[in-house]
């Protein structure tokens, strides 16, 4: 009998794998067209008699509550121009950023039968690194001044766990989670572990449209980081279980293992001291991927199912 059962265990792997092979080839054929349309070089460049002609190339960047007067005092603003001549030095093509871009949209359009390509617009935003990315059906804005490297000195200032994010490469990992954000079900939150298994359902779903980066760069981890959590990952599993926070609904909890943080709020000296922030979300991450490699549901059934479902079937177990 045990030995049938791994039988079994060893050809539902075989199978899965053959079918994950098959899936990336098929993604590639598929067609997505991606021209970036760099409006931070247009608004600095175009001559202020030519501003009508920039308002109706790019009627969703002028917010009609402003007059002409407001949109040419930017233009002549100190801090617009030394921001737009530090992206330009930065970022003076953008060849690579498009294609992981068009890369990810095939794979969304694989997996959404209604995705359609967006307008894909860079701007300049005065460093909101709140709003790096932002996805509509029909545009997606980036603030390429939230892109310039961790060391920028336009980041002087803003908290070091959240500057390591802002580098060039976490441009389409941002994206990437805006629209994980427009697929996935997210019930009112109850529990710690309906964080974690929103948070997994959206790392999972990076997976998915953007294999084509690390693990650490899909959670915005070092790879010293998610070293860290993959050995400790049982120790952190157990911590959770033993205290019984999973269930618990302590609102004080988000904060201490989900928010953005220098590292995760054990109240262990040492463990606070050396793990990383959102340490929730990486057990989340593992709770979902164990119930994907458990189940045979789709993606979109995944995205749209409940935290008590995914966490029942999914079977998780720490690696050791």
């Amino acid at each position: 009998m045990k030995s049938y059962i791994i039988y079994i265990l060893i050809t539902i792997t075989i199978f899965s794998c053959k079918k994950e092979d098959k899936v990336e080839p098929e993604i590639a054929k598929l067609e997505a067209n991606v021209v970036i349309e760099r409006f931070d070089r247009a608004f600095v460049e175009t001559p202020i008699s030519e501003l009508p002609k920039l308002k109706k190339a790019f009627p969703f960047m002028f917010p009609k509550k402003y007059k002409d007067t407001f949109w040419i005092a930017q233009k002549q603003d100190t801090l617009q121009i030394e921001l737009h001549n530090e992206t330009t030095n930065a970022f003076k093509t953008l060849k690579k950023e498009e294609i992981e871009i068009k890369d990810l949209f095939k794979h969304l359009k694989y997996y959404f039968k209604d995705f359609k390509e967006p307008r894909v617009v860079t701007t300049t935003s005065s460093v909101d690194y709140r709003n790096k990315v932002i996805v509509t059906d029909t545009i997606t804005l980036i603030s390429l001044d939230t892109y310039l490297g961790k060391d920028h000195r336009f980041y002087e200032g803003i908290q070091t766990y959240i500057r390591a994010n802002m580098e060039p490469e976490q441009i389409v990992v941002d994206l990437a989670e805006s629209y994980a954000k427009k697929y996935t079900y997210h019930a009112k939150r109850k529990t710690l572990l309906d964080d974690f298994i929103y948070a997994g359902k959206m790392l999972y779903f990076k997976d998915k449209v953007i294999p084509f980066k690390t693990d650490a760069e899909k959670i915005g981890y070092t790879e010293a980081q998610l070293d860290w959590a993959r050995v400790n990952e049982e120790y952190i599993w157990r911590y959770f279980v033993d205290r019984e926070l999973l269930f618990s609904t302590d609102s004080k909890l988000p904060n201490r293992f989900m928010n953005p943080a220098p590292f995760s709020k054990f109240y262990l000296e040492e463990i606070d001291r050396e793990s990383p922030g959102r340490i929730g979300q990486y057990i989340g991450w593992q709770i979902v991927r164990a119930y994907m490699e458990n189940n045979n549901v789709s993606l979109q059934e995944m995205l749209n199912e409940t935290t008590e479902n995914i966490f029942n079937k999914a079977k998780f177990k720490p690696r050791r």
